[in-house]
This record gives C-alpha cells, structure tokens and sequence, in this order.
C-alpha cells in the first residue's frame, strides 16, 4: 500500500466525529471517502457536515464501491466482530471502536479472517499512545524505579439513568457489558500493558442502583506473573468523576489522575521524602515531548504499521490480553472463584459470552 489510504467510515453516531478528526491530522495520508449507517438521513447529514463525498446504507454495496484500504468502525458494540470480519474479508484494514468484539470466541473468528485476508484490525486503547505512557513503559522497561509492587486502577465515572434510555446501553446483548467492559477497559488497558502479564483475578461485580441487566459497579484483586498484586475498580455510580491509576515500584511511586485523556501535566512522580531517589524524581518527571492520549496518535501509530503491512501495536496477542482479562474477571465476579488467565477454553460458556449465560445478581 502507498499513502494516502483511501478510508470508510462505519456508523455515523456518537464516536465518529473522533476518528473524523483522527484522520483529517493525518490528511496527507488518509482521505475519508465514504461512510455507511442504517439511518440514510443521519448519514447523509454527517457525510455533509464532514465533507465526505459518499454516503451508504449498505455496508457490503460501500465495500465493492469504494475499495477501502481502512475502515473506521464506530458503531454500537454488538456488530463489531461481524463488522470486522466483513471488513477484512473486503481487502480492508480495521481500526474499531473498543470493544472490539463480544467475546474471546468473536476474536478467534476476527483472528481467522486476518489469517486469510492479510489485513489486520486494531481496537482503540488510545491511552496506551501518550508520551507520558510510553515514557513511563520504557523506565518500567529498564527497571530504574527498581520492581513494580503494587497498583491501583480506578475508573470511577458517572452514567445517570437517562445515559441508558438509549436502547442499545444496559443490556448483555447489545452493550455487551457495564463499565468493567465499555468504561473502564481503558485504564484497564493501560495498567496490563503497563504491567505485563497477568496471573490472576478475583473480583466482584453488581447493578446496585442503574435498571439495567449489566453490572454498574466491578472490582478486582489482580496479580501479575511479576508478583505485582493491584487493586481495580469500575464504576458509573461515582458523582465525583476521576480516572486514577497508582503504580508504587521499589523507588518511586507514579500517579495519573485525570477523567477522559491526559497529556504529561497529569502525571506525578514522587518518592520517600529526604531519600536519595528524590534525586532521580526529576529526571523521571522530565519528559521531553507532550503528546495526549488520543485517537489522533494512535491512527499516526497504525497508519505507520500500514506503511510496513505488520501488524499494529494494538492487535492480535495485544488485543486478546485486555479482552480475556474481562472475560475472567466477569467470570471470577460471576462464580465467586479465582481465574486464571489462559483457563478459558472453548467448552467454558465465559468463552462465549462475558456474561456466561447468567444473570447479573
């Protein structure tokens, strides 16, 4: 492939305006040319007011037409994974909206249409892509902060009621989780990536005061194959909103607090008072560019991935982590046992479903 990539868009609602803007950054190598809905005035309005050339109600017609070599997919959750796979099987690369699918069984089948077609999909974990993270990752990288030994990973947002008076939100089916799924899987995201490898997660989970079928509230004890234990929480019940994640390593302990993005101002390194890695509190504060978590980076990040044909940085084994961490998290809340990570097979229902064919209690 040779930039500027020619582009769709799928699902002209609440997300899209996002990727829009992602892609006009990088207009010397994307062009939006088309996008695609159900509703044929609300897609003929957003192509209007995004200068987009072609609108579509038929995903499949927009595919054969315009010959997209990436396709935004920014529809409510249930049909990424069909989505996805359409996509691929089209000649098209994928950057979709998180979650990316319903299930781990859903991304073994987006992972076998990768297999055939030679494209790739990426989910958005755009919290990943910040200076201040990537600046971070590589200290964790060399150990200069000495072992990572405790975390806490909170996702403490609000979601009145009239947030799911929108038909698809709050229910198994069609938003495919609460807020451990579509909320808090960015903090999530980051804290594993950060981290490495899980162990184990035990955890609860419930719908304490939202009229909905999935959890509004989850927590979760988690340890890391590095002894790393950490504690998670999510919520859509807390009135003061913040996003908090605390890394405490042997020398220093590193915060960000924030609500939907960052950019290096959030995050804070401190260590013992008086001690002699006070010294070295500075240099690791000291970050020499600032560029905030965005869909922006990330779009730049996959556009270079395309430029090479590998596969991006959130795909395949990277994706997969953050998606069966949920997935045995729901499990370990739903079955009051511990999980551990790579127990969930094929023969096990959380396999198939977050939820694993129960009821939320």
């Amino acid at each position: 492939m040779i930039p500027p990539y020619r582009a769709a868009l799928i699902g002209p609602g609440a997300f899209a305006p996002t990727h829009v803007k992602a892609a006009r950054a990088a207009a010397d190598r994307v062009t939006v040319a088309a996008a695609a809905g159900l509703d044929a005035e609300q897609v003929r309005a957003f192509c209007a007011q995004h200068d987009i050339p072609a609108a579509y109600t038929d995903t499949a017609e927009m595919l054969a037409e315009v010959k997209p070599d990436l396709v935004f997919i920014c529809t409510p959750p249930a049909p990424h994974s069909e989505l996805s796979v359409q996509c691929l099987d089209a000649g098209a690369w994928v950057f979709c909206e998180k979650p990316l699918c319903a299930s781990l069984a859903e991304f073994d089948q987006i992972a076998a249409a990768e297999a055939r077609s030679g494209r790739y999909v990426s989910t958005v974990s755009q919290w990943r892509f910040g200076s201040a993270a990537q600046h971070l990752k590589r200290l964790i990288t060399t150990q200069e902060m000495g072992h990572p030994l405790v975390g806490v990973c909170q996702t403490l947002w609000y979601r009145g009621v009239d947030y799911y008076q929108v038909p698809w939100r709050g229910h198994w089916a069609t938003e495919i989780g609460g807020p451990t799924l579509g909320h808090g899987i960015h903090l999530m995201d980051l804290f594993l990536w950060l981290m490495g490898d899980w162990r184990e997660v035990r955890a609860m989970a419930g719908t304490l005061d939202r009229p909905i079928e999935v959890e509004d509230v989850s927590m979760a004890l988690i340890q890391f194959e590095n002894g790393m234990m950490g504690n998670i929480t999510n919520s859509v019940l807390s009135p003061r909103q913040e996003t908090y994640l605390r890394l405490d390593f042997q020398r220093a302990t590193v915060e960000v607090k924030t609500l939907y993005g960052y950019t290096n101002a959030e995050w804070q390194y401190s260590a013992v008072e008086n001690s002699p890695d006070t010294a070295d509190v500075k240099r690791w504060q000291n970050i020499e560019t600032d560029r905030p978590s965005s869909h922006s980076i990330q779009l730049a990040a996959m556009l270079d991935s395309m430029d090479r044909n590998e596969r991006p940085l959130v795909s395949g084994v990277e994706a997969r982590r953050i998606l069966e961490f949920i997935a045995s998290l729901y499990k370990a809340a739903f079955t009051g046992q511990p999980v551990l990570r790579g127990s969930i097979t094929p023969d096990d229902p959380f396999y198939h479903a977050m939820h694993g064919g129960r009821s939320m209690i």
